[in-house]
């Protein structure tokens, strides 16, 4: 397993907003199953900071992933190595912001936890790195360009900005750890700015690249 923080280059470009950082809590998302401690997520905005215009419908019902400024956003590979998990089929489906369809997907979830890594993840991509495992889940459907078994270089495509999986809106969830099974365990990250210097950005901070 690597020793201290694993570094990435930033997986994207454009504008992300940050949540669910392990530069704000430990674990980050509230969980340590599949290897999520120290996961982080980035949702794409537009310069007033939205994922996608609110609706009056929206508060109610889901919302159609196209409609999200993200949603089909390439995705590139955040470090070099070999891919081992190249996942694809799981559908996008609705995003769920509103209160009603919130609490709904939450009152769901443990039946997600339960079917295991796809159901949880969606549609991802695992990167062996330097003895670990690096994730990007929630690809969208159709969309990931790598097989198990390619090598790839930081920065090379390797799908786009779904909404699969246990996801609420279309955005990325990046993770480090030793395995993506049920009792893996996670690995601290820090992402590279563009002059080298490390850092976690904090949840809200918009990251642009």
């Amino acid at each position: 397993m690597t020793q201290g923080p694993f570094a990435l280059e930033l997986p994207f470009t454009g504008r992300w907003l940050v949540q669910n950082s392990p530069a704000s809590r430990v674990p980050s998302h509230g969980t340590a199953l599949f290897g999520t401690a120290h996961a982080i997520d980035f949702v794409p905005v537009d310069a007033e900071g939205r994922s996608a215009p609110r609706t009056l419908a929206g508060r109610f019902a889901t919302e159609r992933p196209e409609t999200f400024i993200g949603f089909g956003r390439p995705l590139l590979a955040p470090a070099p190595g070999e891919v081992v998990i190249a996942h694809d089929g799981e559908p996008d489906h609705g995003a769920r912001r509103g209160l009603v369809a919130s609490v709904w997907y939450a009152l769901t979830q443990a039946s997600r936890v339960r079917e295991g890594a796809a159901a949880v993840a969606g549609n991802h991509v695992v990167i062996r790195s330097r003895g670990s495992l690096v994730l990007l889940a929630h690809l969208r459907s159709g969309s990931v360009r790598v097989r198990a078994g390619d090598e790839v270089r930081a920065g090379d495509p390797v799908g786009e900005c779904g909404n699969s999986g246990n996801s609420t809106e279309p955005h990325l969830h990046v993770q480090v750890s030793d395995s993506v099974a049920r009792d893996g365990q996670g690995i601290p990250l820090v992402f590279l700015r563009p002059g080298g210097e490390p850092w976690v950005p904090r949840n809200g901070e918009i990251v642009e690249v």
